[in-house]
């Protein structure tokens, strides 16, 4: 039976990032408006019909899987058969993120971590995810964010990053328990210059906490590798300090990551910075690890260079990451064996497939993959041009007639798809490579049904 929704509603927040149209906006704003009763009864939804007739429709929460941000329920429903029960479909914060990245560790498995520049990378992440019946992370760039936000939106004091990451965080939340998987919601490198852009996000976090009891994002990064460590400490400290109030968890990077990414050039890096040494490391460890329910990983660096190079152009040794587990086990008494860090993949791209696999064993729970992502989604749209050029050189005539029209080739919906399963082929074979795969226990995706647009295709909700 339903229950009523606590005081702080979350649907005016939810139906305004979501752009529902004003007639059914109107229609739940009059509806919260009413007077309510105590007793529990059946919930209501709203829905417009083809007429734009607003209808009250009566639905058991239980019996109603889609659109809980709809709904009376407060959470996700329904758990993973493989999975620590606490994680559920949806974006992962909390408790469910700590045993989460645990569960990988201990089952020696990480998650793909994409940056997304827009809704269509964030669809063919959670797309690949449910083929391959596993969890996800999705993150933002401070670049990445702006171009959400839109090139043409104002970024003094770093207001369109912000606000970019905000959107594509709510637009992660209304369909990620839609595709079925756990979605881990995060934010990549910051540099000591961005702290502005990661101090609108912590305040996004916490006004969205106060509400609803979790923070909007699952965790942030920290890239202070270009400063001294004893500062890229006192930094990380403070911060998890006021993110670990809000269940929110910290990526932090020591040593560098070379290679050029979003504007951040490290292409001219000393080679000896571009592997951490395990006193380092355990340094890191032992300040984070004081702070009371701090949640954070480590980005250590072990040659890992952003974009992809020629082969043997980038010399990764992942046993920096082995005898740092050993290292920081034996100065905290554990036994043998024991892994007590969560590691970090930078440069994933490119990557040799027997260094992640070495990795893997060492505790890396997440791998970060950009460039080859990118170059798949450009990839959909050249060979979609390449097929049909001769009908995208006009809106009107073709190999099939002079007065042949050709709105179906140039809509942008077309190479766009195209793009995205271009995408979520390589995301398969990233999941396959990192061990990520039949992780949930859900088994094979059904046929979608009602696809609609141009080059149909997608996935059932």
């Amino acid at each position: 039976a339903a229950t009523t929704p606590p005081a702080g509603s979350s649907l005016p927040t939810l139906f305004a990032g979501l752009a529902l149209g004003s007639v059914a906006v109107g229609a739940v704003q009059q509806r919260r408006r009413a007077p309510r009763s105590r007793a529990t009864g059946p919930a209501r939804r709203i829905a417009v019909a083809a007429d734009g007739q607003v209808r009250d429709l009566l639905l058991e929460d239980a019996a109603e899987p889609r659109f809980p941000i709809l709904s009376r329920r407060p959470a996700p429903e329904g758990t993973f058969p493989k999975l620590p029960s606490s994680v559920r479909p949806g974006v992962v914060t909390g408790q469910a993120l700590v045993d989460l990245l645990d569960w990988a560790k201990e089952n020696k498995f990480a998650m793909p971590a994409v940056n997304c520049v827009s809704s269509s990378s964030i669809n063919s992440c959670m797309e690949a995810a449910r083929a391959m019946d596993a969890p996800i992370m999705i993150q933002f760039s401070s670049g990445g964010a702006q171009f959400i936000a839109g090139k043409g939106l104002d970024n003094k004091e770093f207001h369109a990053c912000v606000a970019g990451a905000v959107s594509g965080a709510y637009h992660v939340r209304a369909l990620a328990e839609q595709y079925g998987v756990p979605v881990i919601l995060h934010t990549d490198h910051c540099a000591k210059s961005l702290l502005p852009w990661f101090d609108g996000l912590l305040e996004a976090n916490e006004r969205f906490f106060k509400k609803y009891g979790e923070p909007l994002f699952s965790s942030h990064m920290l890239d202070l590798s270009e400063e001294p460590l004893e500062e890229n400490i006192e930094i990380c400290t403070k911060y998890l300090e006021r993110m670990a109030k809000m269940n929110l968890g910290l990526e932090m990077e020591l040593g560098i990551t070379g290679g050029e990414e979003d504007g951040v050039n490290n292409e001219n890096a000393k080679p000896e910075d571009l592997y951490s040494k395990p006193e380092e490391i355990w340094q890191v460890y032992e300040a984070l690890s004081k702070i009371p329910n701090a949640n954070f990983t480590i980005a250590a660096a072990f040659g890992n260079v952003h974009g992809v190079y020629s082969p043997g152009n980038v010399k990764l040794d992942p046993e920096i990451l082995g005898n740092s587990q050993k290292y920081i086990a034996a100065k905290l008494g554990l036994p043998a064996g024991s892994k007590p860090v969560k590691f970090v993949f930078h440069g994933g791209s490119g990557s040799d497939i027997k260094d992640i696999r070495q990795a893997l064993e060492y505790g890396v729970i997440k791998m970060n993959i950009d460039t080859d992502t990118q170059w798949a989604y450009w990839n959909g749209v050249k060979e979609f041009e390449e097929k049909f050029r001769p009908y995208l050189q006009g809106q009107i005539g073709n190999p099939e007639g002079e007065e042949k029209p050709n709105k179906k080739y140039y809509d942008p919906r077309a190479c766009m798809r195209k793009a995205e399963e271009s995408s979520v082929k390589r995301l398969k074979q990233c999941f396959e490579d990192l061990r990520c795969t039949n992780v949930l226990g859900l088994g094979p995706i059904g046929k979608p049904e009602n696809v609609l647009g141009p080059r149909r295709g997608g996935l059932p909700a």
